[in-house]
């Protein structure tokens, strides 16, 4: 009961995930990203087990349809999954099991998957897509924001969305952006707000691995900012 971009910035490695759903903690579940490798998400009904077998086997430098092909045929249950990847080289997979209400399918794009299940209709992810295609200039993390914004524009879940979550790694071992929105009305606009107040500290962050004699944060906000 989820809708999701997974994407890979084409002019910059990025690896990303943005969802959002009606049930809480979604980011805990359902994305993964392995730098340098690729990204996925595990949804509809979550088996953050599938979440970590997707992992290692992007890790492996599986390619996305050979993840996705590994994934499907290990899980008893696929028919109630959604599965969509992106590996190392931009190419992906998509596999939307059935839900008995509601939309469930999926877009490939360029370097991304769109996707969403237990949706209003098919435009949430239609319009997820269009944004992607639209922003195409943007960096990802903005981009994959429009994308769930799209979606929530479009009419998300009929339930309404109360968490959400994004994950970009770029060259880095550990995510330059990985963000939670665990329980809240609106969790889309929760998101959308921390995002903008974070994402000007994302390179203080990633100066302060290097430079541990860095002025705190908010100094170095003042400054910057």
């Amino acid at each position: 009961m989820t809708f999701t971009v997974v994407a890979r910035c084409a002019r910059t490695n990025r690896l990303g995930v943005a969802l959002a759903t009606r049930a809480p903690a979604v980011g805990n579940r359902c994305p993964i990203v392995r730098p340098g490798y690729g990204a996925a998400s595990v949804q509809l009904i979550a088996d953050p087990r599938l979440t970590r077998l997707a992992g290692r086997l992007l890790d492996l430098g599986y390619s996305a349809r050979k993840v996705l092909a590994e994934l499907e045929a290990s899980d008893p249950n696929i028919v109630r999954r959604q599965i969509g990847v992106v590996d190392s080289w931009g190419n992906v997979a998509a596999y939307s099991g059935k839900v008995a209400k509601g939309f469930s399918g999926h877009v490939l794009g360029e370097q991304f998957v769109a996707m969403g299940n237990a949706v209003v209709s098919e435009a949430v992810v239609g319009d997820m897509a269009r944004a992607m295609q639209e922003r195409a200039a943007d960096d990802l993390g903005e981009r994959l924001m429009a994308a769930i914004e799209a979606g929530g524009a479009a009419g998300g879940q009929e339930e309404g969305q109360f968490s959400g979550a994004i994950q970009i790694f770029g060259a880095e071992p550990f995510a330059e952006l990985d963000l939670r929105v665990d329980y809240h009305q609106n969790a889309i606009a929760e998101l959308r707000r921390i995002y903008d107040w974070f994402k000007p500290l994302v390179p203080y962050y990633l100066e302060r691995v290097k430079n541990p004699y860095i002025e705190r944060e908010d100094r170095w906000r003042a400054r910057h900012v």
